[in-house]
């Protein structure tokens, strides 16, 4: 028997009620699927009574990639690799659906990637992923609340998220510390065009490193108070972070990108 690895974060999904509503969150037969993180091949199992198109899994641990291979032999594809060093573009010449119970000390930076390094299309067409509860709940954040803040804007940027349920920790082995929620997202057909996506998590790491603080001094440090530039936004610069709506931190970044591309 496999023990999980504490330091790959490693916590296995064991409820049947709970695997059961996962796959039938969206219609997945005859679509292309990959699953990130399946470890012992729980919700693996559940996802291919489905009859998925093409299925592609990605486990980092090299026992379960092995284990996942004996169980599954062909009727899936194991990549043995780190999903941070993996680009999703290249695995499936198709849109995909993605499951994951992603280790929650690197969620929001999976995530961030395959916002940030997409271009003007999505590899995938629905993302179901876990995440720790206090996360999800910054994902799905919107402003004046108090968990809102950057993984709340860039998620909203290119992304539609939905939450579906919360998970309690007796639904794993070993049981974590603390509840899971399960997040649905799909792609917009329209937002706000940036030049430079990094650009985005550059002004909201300006802004949020002093949540509490008005917004004037980093505004005035990106734009040395233009007067033109607060003008065309209709600014309150007396605002803090949080007070400032999606669509205000996407301008923002527009207004940076014609001033300094």
């Amino acid at each position: 028997m496999i023990k999980a690895k504490k330091s790959l974060g490693q916590n296995f999904l064991i409820d049947k009620n709970i695997l059961e509503k996962i796959v039938n969150i969206t219609e997945i037969q005859d679509k292309n699927i990959i699953e990130i993180g399946p470890g012992t091949g729980n919700l693996t199992s559940y996802i291919l009574k489905k009859n998925p198109k093409k299925f592609l899994v990605i486990e980092k641990d090299n026992d379960l990639a092995l284990k996942l291979k004996n169980i599954f032999s062909d009727k899936i594809n194991v990549i043995n690799e780190d999903i941070l060093k993996v680009d999703g573009n290249s695995l499936i010449n198709e849109k995909v659906t993605v499951f994951g119970n992603l280790p929650y000390n690197i969620s929001t930076e999976i995530l961030s990637k395959w916002i940030i390094n997409s271009k003007n299309d999505f590899w995938f067409d629905h993302l179901v992923l876990m995440f720790q509860k206090e996360v999800a709940d910054r994902i799905i954040s919107k402003f004046n609340t108090s968990s809102y803040g950057r993984i709340s804007i860039l998620s909203n940027w290119k992304l539609n998220v939905k939450k579906i349920f919360d998970i309690k920790p007796e639904s794993f082995s070993p049981r974590p510390k603390v509840d899971s929620s399960l997040l649905f997202f799909t792609p917009k057909k329209v937002f706000q065009k940036l030049k430079e996506p990094k650009n985005l998590e550059k002004i909201t790491r300006i802004f949020f490193n002093q949540r509490r603080k008005m917004i004037k001094k980093p505004f005035n440090q990106l734009f040395n108070g233009d007067q033109s530039i607060i003008d065309r936004l209709e600014i309150d610069l007396n605002l803090r972070p949080q007070n400032l709506d999606f669509e205000m931190y996407y301008k923002i970044t527009n207004e940076y990108e014609n001033l300094y591309s």
